[in-house]
Protein backbone atom coordinates (compact mmCIF):
# COMPACT_ATOMS: atom_id res chain seq x y z
CA UNK A 1 0.00 0.00 0.00
CA UNK A 2 1.20 3.20 -0.92
CA UNK A 3 0.81 6.46 1.12
CA UNK A 4 0.38 9.48 -0.67
CA UNK A 5 0.50 12.91 1.07
CA UNK A 6 -0.61 16.56 -0.64
CA UNK A 7 1.89 19.36 -0.14
CA UNK A 8 0.90 22.51 0.81
CA UNK A 9 0.87 23.80 -2.66
CA UNK A 10 -1.57 20.94 -3.70
CA UNK A 11 -4.05 22.17 -0.85
CA UNK A 12 -3.39 26.14 -2.10
CA UNK A 13 -4.36 24.76 -5.53
CA UNK A 14 -7.69 23.21 -4.46
CA UNK A 15 -8.58 26.24 -2.29
CA UNK A 16 -8.44 28.38 -5.69
CA UNK A 17 -9.82 25.92 -7.98
CA UNK A 18 -12.75 25.97 -4.54
CA UNK A 19 -12.83 29.79 -4.83
CA UNK A 20 -12.83 30.35 -8.44
CA UNK A 21 -16.00 27.97 -9.69
CA UNK A 22 -17.77 29.43 -6.48
CA UNK A 23 -16.54 32.88 -7.79
CA UNK A 24 -18.34 32.23 -11.24
CA UNK A 25 -21.31 30.73 -9.83
CA UNK A 26 -22.25 33.33 -7.60
CA UNK A 27 -21.56 35.53 -10.83
CA UNK A 28 -24.10 33.00 -12.91
CA UNK A 29 -27.08 33.28 -10.39
CA UNK A 30 -26.33 37.18 -9.63
CA UNK A 31 -26.58 37.52 -13.37
CA UNK A 32 -29.85 35.38 -14.22
CA UNK A 33 -31.27 37.09 -11.01
CA UNK A 34 -31.36 40.54 -12.69
CA UNK A 35 -31.68 39.83 -16.46
CA UNK A 36 -34.88 40.65 -17.99
CA UNK A 37 -36.39 37.00 -18.89
CA UNK A 38 -36.43 37.92 -23.11
CA UNK A 39 -32.37 38.78 -22.57
CA UNK A 40 -32.04 35.41 -20.90
CA UNK A 41 -34.32 33.73 -23.48
CA UNK A 42 -32.70 34.89 -26.33
CA UNK A 43 -29.16 34.12 -25.16
CA UNK A 44 -30.11 30.22 -24.66
CA UNK A 45 -31.71 30.58 -28.06
CA UNK A 46 -28.58 31.55 -29.97
CA UNK A 47 -26.61 29.22 -27.87
CA UNK A 48 -28.92 26.47 -28.84
CA UNK A 49 -28.55 27.40 -32.60
CA UNK A 50 -24.78 28.17 -32.52
CA UNK A 51 -24.23 24.47 -30.84
CA UNK A 52 -26.42 22.96 -33.77
CA UNK A 53 -29.45 21.81 -30.89
CA UNK A 54 -33.02 22.01 -33.10
CA UNK A 55 -35.03 24.38 -30.82
CA UNK A 56 -38.21 24.97 -32.63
Amino acid sequence: MTTQTLGLSAVRSDIAAIFAVAVIGLGIVFAAGHAQASALHDAAHDVRHATGFPCH
